[in-house]
Order: C-alpha cells, then structure tokens, then sequence
C-alpha cells in the first residue's frame, strides 16, 4: 500500500469529515479558492474603491477604467494585488475552514434551534476571526489602490502604516469591516445552504449523494451566485465606510455616514460590486467543493447528518 493509499480513508477519502484533518482541507481550500479568484479580479477592485472614495472623477464602469488607464497605465488596474492574494487568501482560508468547524459545534450545542439559527451563527463567527486576519492587508491594498504615491505593495506598505500610525493604523478599519463582512457572511452562508436544500430536495427530488460530480458542482455555482448576489445588498453601506475612512475622507464612521449620506451608502458602486462578488463568490465556492470532491468528501450544503434528520422528523 503506498502513501496515497494510507492517505485516504474509508470510500476512497483522504479524510473523514468534522476531523482534524477534515478542518485543514477545509482551511486549504478556502485559501486557494478565495485568494486566486480575488487576485483575479484586481482591476475591478481597483476601480470599485476608487469609485467609492472619489463617486465624480469615477462615476462609470467604463469611463473610470478609461480614467484609471489613462492616468495609471495597465499597471495601474493591478495595484494592491499583493493585498488582494494574501490578505483575501488568509481570509478565506480562515473563514471556510472555521465556518465547517463552528457550523458541527452549534449543530451539536444547539441541538432543537432551527437551521437559519445555526447557519447565522456559524457564518458570524467564522469571519470574526478571518476578518482579524485581513484587516492590515485590507488596510494596505485600499491605501496603495487610491493614493498614488503611498506604495507599490505590502512589502513598502506595511512599515510605512507601522511608522506613521502604529499597529492601530492597521485595525482602524476594523468595525466597519466587520460591518461589512458579519452581516455579508451570515447572509451569504445562509443563502447557499438554503439553496443548496431547495435545489436538491425541490427541484432535482434527489439526494446529493446521489447526483454525479458534476451535477454537485452545478448545484453549488448556482446556489453560490444567488449568495454572493444577495450578501451583496446587505453589506454595500459598510463597504463605502470602509474605504472612506482608510482614505481619510473621515475621522469616524458617523462622520463618514453624514459626508457620504444615507442613500448613497446603499447606491455608490453597487452595480460594481455586484458584478464583481456575484462572479467571484461563485468561483470561491466551485473550487472550493473542487478541492472537496476530489479528496472524496462530498460538496458543500447540509448538517450533520444527525441533526438533519432530527429536523426532519421534528
């Protein structure tokens, strides 16, 4: 029997689920899947934020990337990809991977609460913690992306924060980012297992184990754009926030909600952001439940077995 082989566990697995080694998969996969797909889509960030922080000089997707060519060149729609790769891999990695472990702790501590309860729970804790992770990278990418001269990238950017502003120039975005990323999180977790449960129970009438590979991964794409679509809506005004106050538009977050006014928080670079977390949540999810199918362990959606049949049956 070779290495691989030992590796693997019952029914060809590399690991039973809701193990430790389960739990590091899980964190691999949410680091691959999240950091590629966002490195990915830099130049859309990139005019996103710049979109947020100054809505006149870029008030369009296509005339702001003619704005952000002209002045920047192609480099320009790349800045802050450094931020985007680590930051957003370290992130996913912890959010994927503590959203499986919390979602098999409230299942078991939670016993009798209704699925919503624990799936909320679960998306919320998780990106507590993975948004502690991200928040210097998040601090360096917004600076590097729209102001011009303040570095190339994490490697100048990080000692430059340090010097001026301390370790707090690296959390000062912290609550809105939570703001942003919690209810984001508990919306989107929420929206693909709910998905997930309606496309397999009401639409195919088959169990997931059941379905083939590739109708598994078709399941999760669409139950992972109708997630990233809606957490979108929800967590837009807290994405403005963010990037106003890491660009010293505002000392503080009331300060920025009466600069930036109520509607707008809900309407600046909404159609941007849509178009770019709808795709990327998607693609997050595909080869995320990639990784999982091809280590033998199902796709994504669904408890424990155990406390979906106690749902069942109650």
């Amino acid at each position: 029997m070779n290495i691989l082989e030992k590796m693997k566990g019952v029914e060809g697995r590399f690991c039973e689920e809701f193990s430790p080694g389960y739990y590091g998969l899980c964190t691999i996969g949410g680091m691959l899947s999240a950091g590629t797909t966002h490195l990915a889509i830099t130049p859309l960030d990139v005019l996103k934020v710049n979109m947020q922080v100054n809505p006149i000089k870029y008030n369009g997707i296509s005339s702001g990337f003619s704005t952000l060519w002209s002045e920047h060149g192609a480099s320009g729609l790349w800045r802050g990809w450094s931020g985007k790769f680590f930051g957003y891999g370290i992130q996913g990695g912890c959010k994927f991977g503590l959203y499986e472990y919390f979602k098999k702790l409230y299942s078991d501590v939670l016993v009798g609460q209704n699925r919503s309860m624990i799936l909320f729970l679960s998306g919320a804790s998780a990106q507590v913690f993975a948004d502690v992770a991200l928040c210097p990278f998040e601090s360096i990418k917004v600076r590097v992306q729209t102001q011009t001269n303040f570095a190339k990238g994490l490697v100048d950017g990080f000692p430059k924060v340090y010097r001026a502003e301390g370790l707090s120039g690296f959390y000062k975005g912290l609550l809105p980012l939570w703001g942003r990323n919690l209810p984001f999180s508990m919306v989107m977790f929420s929206t693909f297992e709910h998905s997930v449960h309606h496309i397999y129970h009401d639409i195919l009438q088959r169990r997931k184990e059941d379905c083939s590979r590739i109708q598994q991964l078709g399941v999760t794409c669409l139950a992972g754009y109708a997630a990233g679509a809606v957490g979108t809506l929800v967590s837009n005004p807290a994405d403005v926030i963010v990037s106003s106050l890491y660009n010293k538009k505002a000392d503080s977050v009331l300060q920025a909600v009466k600069k930036i006014g109520f509607l707008n928080l809900f309407t600046r670079s909404l159609r941007v952001r849509i178009a770019l977390v709808g795709p990327v949540v998607t693609m997050q999810w595909f080869f995320y439940d990639s990784i999982k199918i091809l280590s033998g362990l199902p796709a994504s959606g669904g408890l424990p077995k155990r406390l979906e049949e106690s749902i069942s049956a109650g």
